[in-house]
């Protein structure tokens, strides 16, 4: 690694605890499996050496899986994209990706990646080096809550082709958010001590997905209902409004040539609906279930009859997705504003994920009156988290409580992401006002940004169903003129629809020509001291009432 700035990572591996019922599980805590390293980067190569402290060989995971890295990157626009490497093995481990190059004007500022740990090997000394002058930096650990995922082999991803295609791996990339795999292949009991260990971490939800190892014949029904129900109310003794989601046995691809072991899955799957019906009846709420006929697990899609190829591992990610957000309320419709993701657009004027680290520190010690929603010209108003506000901010807008909302850059999808990223948690507004949707206009259609505005809109209703909500009509902008208004028109008659609130105004802004009025802003789309006092006045004109 001549010439090259190394960087050193030391993972935080789960640890078992000796005060347990069994130790049996302890070289599998050391495992790698489902852990990740998230850093931005502009360099052009990259060098990722490490050393595999302990391996335990598997049947049916490949030696990529079990013993590599895997690299994947995100654009501006929060778009998955997947790295190739050369690899050599010597006293240890090292990949080498080449010509990571900027295909995007943002690239220079630093791209982020996410690197993918072995799925069954300890790793020690993990380096990352960079050519000298590049910019190499890690990224804190995510602010939202972790979905935790208990189980065992399944989860731990045997039988995939590598560290990224394991299902919770492409899960965490299709929620962006962390997935937490506490897996033990051929030893996922649900032991007290186990599940005392996962308590340890304060969820968005626990997910038990161990039903395999316990499909066998060591174990009977009341002691496979009593693991169940146990695991359930340890949990929810420490963490009384989490959900849990249990997962039925998936079954077996050659369970109709071998009809013993489909006996054992269907068995612990009627023994596990019973457990949670139990529980319901004892009135333990916020309980879900996912079934063998929602993963729908076909012959082809494992590898062994018993563990998902790369296959099934998507397939499990999508029906877990499907079910997680049913639960979350994170829908995802068919256009792209509809679709949640973020963006790195802005990162020479400002950090979005900084800022959205922010909002959600604020919603801890602050809940405003009032939440004014949007993009650059929302931002660069003023209030928290800002550090300055405007004179116009001051006078019309602090004295109603106002929260600003606004980052840089957004679109609709972009905001849709930051709902479902928490952003509206602990938080419980009288009025939401929402202006987004000028920066969609460069790529996207009317009907597509009126069908994202009608969605978010949907979507903020099922967070915040106390709230008031306003939508705004799109501000003027430059060459936008004609557009805008046929997209005010249709927003003014969705909101009638959606029985909310519209206002539209930012129509002081034009000319009577139908044109921007250039003297109120600084570049034809955000105003200047002139364009945001009319702005505010027409904004407090609402707050009062």
């Amino acid at each position: 690694m001549r010439g090259f700035v190394i960087l050193l990572f030391q993972a935080m591996f789960f640890m078992a605890s000796a005060q347990t019922d069994t130790v049996w599980w302890k070289p599998q805590s050391r495992m790698s499996a489902g852990l990740s390293l998230r850093f931005v980067s502009n360099a052009p190569e990259m060098i990722v050496q490490y050393k595999l402290s302990a391996t335990i060989p598997t049947r049916n995971t490949s030696a990529v899986a079990a013993n590599s890295v895997d690299l994947y990157a995100i654009d501006s626009d929060g778009l998955w994209h997947w790295a190739s490497s050369k690899s050599l093995i010597k006293d240890s481990v090292q990949h080498v990706f080449f010509q990571l190059l900027a295909n995007d004007n943002f690239h220079k500022l630093g791209r982020e990646y996410q690197l993918f740990l072995p799925l069954f090997s300890s790793i020690e000394d993990l380096k990352i080096g960079v050519p000298q002058g590049s910019l190499l930096k890690p990224l804190p650990v995510r602010a939202e809550k972790p979905i935790v995922v208990l189980g065992s082999s399944i989860v731990k991803g045997e039988a995939a082709t590598r560290p990224g295609l394991a299902w919770t791996n492409i899960l965490s990339r299709n929620l962006d958010r962390d997935v937490l795999n506490f897996s033990f292949g051929e030893n996922g009991f649900l032991e007290k001590g186990l599940i005392e260990q996962i308590n340890d971490t304060d969820a968005r939800i626990y997910v038990i997905d161990g039903l395999l190892d316990l499909a066998n014949e060591s174990i009977d029904s009341i002691k496979l209902s009593r693991y169940i129900i146990d695991a359930v109310k340890i949990i929810r003794a420490r963490h009384p409004l989490t959900p849990i989601l249990c997962t039925e046995h998936a079954g077996y691809a050659d369970g109709y040539l071998q009809p013993n072991r489909q006996t054992y899955a269907d068995l612990s799957n009627r023994v596990l609906a019973a457990a949670l019906n139990q529980l319901k009846g004892e009135n333990i709420t916020g309980i879900y279930m996912l079934t063998q006929k929602e993963i729908n697990i076909q012959m082809d899609d494992m590898s062994d009859g018993a563990h998902p190829n790369d296959i099934g591992m998507m397939k499990y990610a999508t029906v877990y997705e499907k079910k997680l957000r049913e639960i979350f309320l994170e829908p995802v419709g068919t256009l792209k504003t509809q679709i949640p993701i973020r963006q790195r657009r802005t990162p020479a004027g400002y950090d979005w994920e900084a800022r959205h680290r922010s909002m959600l520190e604020l919603n801890k010690t602050e809940s405003n009156k009032v939440l004014l929603i949007g993009n650059s010209i929302t931002h660069n108003w003023g209030g928290k988290p800002n550090a300055k506000s405007k004179d116009s901010w001051q006078k019309y807008l602090a004295p109603y409580e106002v929260r600003n909302f606004g980052f840089g850059a957004d679109r609709i999808e972009n905001v849709l992401w930051r709902i479902y990223h928490d952003e509206l948690k602990d938080i419980s507004p009288e009025k939401i006002m929402i202006n987004i949707g000028t920066n969609n206009l460069r790529v996207n259609s009317n009907e597509e940004i009126l069908g994202g505005l009608r969605f978010l809109v949907q979507v903020i209703k099922s967070h915040q169903p106390k709230a008031e909500i306003t939508l705004l009509g799109i501000y003027p902008r430059r060459d936008y003129e004609d557009r805008i208004l046929l997209i005010n028109k249709g927003i003014r008659r969705m909101t009638r629809a959606e029985h909310i609130k519209f206002a539209d105004i930012g129509k002081g802004l034009f000319l009577k020509t139908g044109k921007v009025n250039e003297a109120m802003f600084t570049d034809g789309l955000h105003p200047n001291i002139e364009g945001y006092e009319i702005l505010g006045k027409q904004l407090q004109k609402l707050l009062k009432n």
